[in-house]
């Protein structure tokens, strides 16, 4: 079940999260709840010990389970049309 929580971010930070997020096909709240999930489950004493580029090769490489959010009907028509436009 999913629960909603507010946090808050530096604006810079939150702008590339969600870029990178986009561009992994997930949303930021799925981004945030993978590494989330990874930290809380692996047993690290402390943030230091938390392997990031473990994190970041897991998400990259497709091992991570997430749900992807479709594009909407206007994202995908303005998809088409432009592609159309290049022909």
């Amino acid at each position: 079940m999913d629960a909603k929580v507010t946090l808050s971010f530096d604006a810079k930070i939150i702008k590339q999260a969600k870029e990178y997020a986009e561009g992994q096909g997930i949303s930021l709240s799925r981004l945030t709840e993978i590494l989330l999930r990874k930290l809380t489950s692996g047993g690290y004493s402390n943030i230091e010990d938390f392997p990031v580029d473990e994190w970041v090769s897991m998400v990259s490489e497709g091992e991570a389970e997430y749900i992807t959010t479709p594009k909407s009907n206007k994202k995908l028509k303005a998809t088409f049309f432009e592609s159309r436009k290049k022909q």
